[in-house]
Formats: C-alpha cells, sequence, structure tokens
C-alpha cells in the first residue's frame, strides 16, 4: 500500500460511494476500484461492503480507515513542520463548529485567517456538537468549539465563553396555547409549552431536561428536529416554542418572523469549549488558527457582536 491508496480509501469511505469519490480526487472511478481491489488482495481480506445506497466499511476496514487517518495525519504534520522554517505559518486546517457559533464566528475568523495568514487555508465544517465531536476523534477536523466539555486521552478543551439561552416563538398565537404575557418568562411556564427541540443525542436538549429535572418540571409536548435552521422553521410556522441563543435568532427576530423572551433569573446558560487534540501533535497552521479563535471570540464579545455571553473565567494553572 502507498499514500495515494490510503488517500483514495479515506475519500471512498467519507463520500460513501465510488462514483463520489472520483469526482473529489478527479480520478477515473474503474481506477479506484482497482486500486481497492488491490488493496483487498494484499491483505487479503473484504475492506468495503457494496451496496445499492453506497459502500460502507467491513470491520477490517475500518481498522485500515482509522490507521489510515493517522498515517496521513502524521504525514501532513511533518510537512507543516517543514514548512516552519518559513516566517509565515503554512498548511491546511480544519476547524469544526457547530451552526450557532458558525453562523456568528465564521466570517470574522475567515477574514482575519486571510489577512493575517495568507497561507493558510482555512476550512470550516459545520453540525451539531455531538456530529462535531465525532469529527475530532475521527481526525476529520484539527479543531472544534464545542458546548460540551472534553477531557479524555484523544481530546482536550477549556471554556472560553458562557451563552444565555431564551424562549422563541411564533410571531402569531398558536390555537389553544396562551403565549406569554411578559416580556420575561420562568422555567416552570416553558416547560408547560408546546416545544421544538433537538433530539436526545444533542447537548441543548441533554441541558434542558437537566435543567427541568433540578426544578422537578417535565418538559411539555415536544417536536423533534436536529438542525438549527427546522427548529426555527418549525418555530416560525407555528408547530411550538423552543429554547436557544440569541445570536441563532437575531436576523429573524429583528424580521419579526420570531418572538422572544428573556428567561427569568437564573436563566439557562450554557458555556461554549475550545477543543485541541492532545494524542497528536498541533501543527504550526493549527496552533496560529487556535490563538486565532480565542481571539476573535474576545473581540467579538468585547465589541458587542456577540449578544448575551460573556467571557468564561480563566482557568487557574496547576
Amino acid at each position: 500500500m502507498d499514500l495515494r491508496q490510503l488517500r483514495y480509501f479515506i475519500s471512498i469511505v467519507e463520500q460513501g460511494s465510488f462514483s463520489k469519490a472520483a469526482q473529489e480526487l478527479n480520478v477515473a472511478q474503474p481506477a479506484l476500484s482497482l486500486h481497492v481491489r488491490n488493496m483487498e488482495e494484499s491483505l487479503g481480506t473484504k475492506l468495503l461492503f457494496r451496496g445499492p445506497h453506497g459502500v460502507t466499511t467491513t470491520e477490517a476496514g475500518q481498522i485500515l480507515l482509522r490507521n489510515a487517518r493517522m498515517i496521513i495525519e502524521q504525514i501532513n504534520h511533518a510537512q507543516e513542520e517543514i514548512l516552519e522554517h518559513e516566517a509565515e505559518p503554512a498548511g491546511e486546517v480544519h476547524l469544526g463548529l457547530p451552526g450557532t457559533i458558525s453562523q456568528i464566528l465564521s466570517v470574522p475568523l475567515l477574514l482575519a485567517a486571510r489577512d493575517r495568514y495568507p497561507k493558510i487555508k482555512l476550512r470550516i465544517a459545520e453540525a451539531m456538537s455531538g456530529f462535531v465531536l465525532e469529527w475530532m476523534r475521527d481526525m476529520r477536523v484539527d479543531l472544534a468549539l464545542l458546548y460540551i466539555p472534553v477531557s479524555d486521552r484523544q481530546l482536550v478543551s477549556h471554556p472560553v465563553l458562557t451563552e444565555n439561552l431564551w424562549l422563541l416563538g411564533p410571531p402569531k398565537p398558536m390555537p389553544g396555547v396562551a403565549s406569554p404575557s411578559t416580556r420575561t418568562v420562568s422555567f416552570d411556564a416553558i416547560a408547560r409549552l408546546p416545544l421544538v427541540l433537538p433530539s436526545h443525542s444533542h447537548g441543548l436538549r441533554s441541558l434542558l431536561e437537566d435543567a427541568a429535572a433540578r426544578n422537578e418540571f417535565t418538559l411539555g409536548p415536544i417536536l423533534e428536529a436536529d438542525s438549527y435552521g427546522n427548529i426555527k422553521g418549525l418555530v416560525e410556522a407555528g408547530a411550538g416554542y423552543s429554547i436557544l441563543p440569541f445570536n441563532a435568532i437575531a436576523r429573524e427576530v429583528s424580521a419579526g418572523r420570531l418572538l422572544t423572551w428573556k428567561i427569568k433569573e437564573p436563566g439557562i446558560t450554557r458555556s461554549v469549549y475550545v477543543v485541541k487534540p492532545v494524542d497528536r501533535p498541533m501543527g504550526n497552521a493549527a496552533r496560529a488558527i487556535y490563538s486565532l479563535v480565542n481571539e476573535t471570540l474576545n473581540m467579538l464579545v468585547d465589541t458587542g457582536k456577540w449578544h448575551g455571553v460573556k467571557k468564561a473565567p480563566k482557568e487557574k494553572s496547576n
């Protein structure tokens, strides 16, 4: 096996089909099939299941995928170390963000990276925190911001912000549902409303369930949606109420498409964490972006562009 075959194999698995991988790699599909067949013959085992809906890895294929990613990561790091002899950081950095953070952080961060580090290619991918954490563990992103703390043999996190959550509702009253009559609302009143929330696999749902349990409430009827766009769309359509940070709904509120209520003290807050690997070295480019992420977050808080957040207390060094 060679590095080219490993890169091809990773792309086939991540794209889910030979045809999509061929398009991404600009390689003929029969050539990809031949490479995989040669790898399987060399290893004496099947690596992929081929089906009508694409390809999936066998157990042996999953082992190869994990090790192939580590090998490619080490090669990339070696290249970056060599490039460190230059005056500027250079290379490609992948950053994973939850959608609510991406919509306020991505643009200023990309612009700052372009201006300060023109030799770094910053790639941003967004999803809910649970998926972004999987990307970090699978080495599909180099750095991440999450709403959940992480500390294990692979990853470490530190809190950077604390964010207030708001109740949001449809612009018109829902039939048979009394909208909150004041601009602030208690958590017990929220618990009685029909809610649109992400599923149990996501941190926001766990946060709200835990808050309800502490206050001895049971959350009202719940309609599940696992993207913030769908949650906002369902609320706007009159399917229920939800709880999100203000920056995630600022545009819709400004346009009159959603109503908001502040949650009474002590309110509901969640922390934002910057996550980096500890089981593999960070290259020069990744370290530069890591520092730039923290700098950009501070700027957004100091200028008031990120509404309803405050900086997390600095952690004491041991």
